[in-house]
Order: structure tokens, then sequence, then C-alpha cells
């Protein structure tokens, strides 16, 4: 375990000690080192700092893991909008306006001439199953033929799985945050 405290001695700005690289790091946010205090602080807790953290570096842990969950977060609801490969998508089509306008002898008044555009395209779904042949170690033994899930869908399902996963972990103050 790495071991930080804040050393305020022979100096006239505080840093960090590195007990375990014997190395100071100064308290600046754009030095990687700083950053990786912050990762053991988020990690470890009090465990990883001789005595307590001062409040400044746990708001900067806190602001970190925080930043770190709203992203996360993101990505794993953008990867939970897209479509589901075994399902496909259907196509959406909206009408708009084409910029011409004609005369609507039942009202008396311009009405703009609509068309029908498509806003999303359609995807068929992947088939369910692929074969493939299973070779055997023995060479004189025939290939067989196997059915297995198809590797897209299961990919599909491991990331939307996954990404489940971050938002059901996510913080509501995170989410709220989105």
């Amino acid at each position: 375990m790495i071991m930080f405290n804040i050393n305020t001695t022979n100096t006239l700005a505080s840093n960090i000690y590195c007990s375990t690289h014997e190395l100071y790091i100064p308290l600046d946010p754009a030095n990687r080192h700083y950053q990786e205090v912050l990762d053991a602080i988020i990690a470890e807790g009090a465990a990883c700092f001789d005595g307590d953290i001062p409040e400044d570096l746990q708001a900067a842990a806190d602001e970190k893991q925080f930043n770190q969950q709203l992203a996360d977060y993101r990505v794993a609801v953008a990867r939970l909008a897209q479509y589901i490969v075994a399902d496909g998508r259907a196509e959406v089509t909206e009408m708009q306006p084409t910029g011409e306008q004609v005369w609507n002898e039942e009202t008396e008044e311009m009405e703009d001439v609509m068309h029908e555009v498509i806003t999303v395209t359609a995807i068929e779904p992947v088939e369910p199953t692929v074969t493939r042949m299973v070779y055997s170690d023995d060479i004189e033994a025939e290939p067989v033929e196997e059915t297995i899930e198809n590797p897209l869908i299961t990919v599909d399902n491991e990331e939307r799985a996954a990404a489940q996963a971050v938002v059901d972990t996510t913080p509501q103050p995170v989410k709220d945050a989105a």
C-alpha cells in the first residue's frame, strides 16, 4: 500500500510526501503524481494517508470521483440507448415542410407542402445463431458442425449488461447531474 502525508516543513509551500516511493508531490492538479494521490484516496480512503486527509485534498478526490462516475454514467446511458442487435431497429419517419406552399381552397389559407423524411434508418436483426465447424485434435476425426449464439448478440448482451451495472451502481446525485 502506498502511504502519503502532508509535508509542511522546510518549504514555504505544502506538498505531499509519498513514503513508499520517497517522493515529494506538489499540490498541483496538473501533476500526474497528485492525480495518483487522488486515485489512492478514492480507492483506499484514509488507509493510504498517514493522519487525517486534509479537507481540500478530500474535496478534490471527491470531485474527481464524481466526475469519473458522471462520465461513466453518460457512456453507459448512451450504450443502453443504442438498438438491441438481436431485435434490430424499425424505420422512423416524420413529415417535414419542403419550403413550398400551396393554396388550400377549403381553408382559404396557404399551407406548407409536407414531405415524408426518414429520420432513423431501419436495421434488420441479426440471425440469432451461427453455425461453425469444430475440428478435433485427432487428425482422422471429421469436423463437427456446431450451432452457437451469434457472437454479435453475445457481445451486445455483455456490453448492455455492463452498462446497466454502471447505471445501477451510480449514486443518485451523479444521475441527477447528468
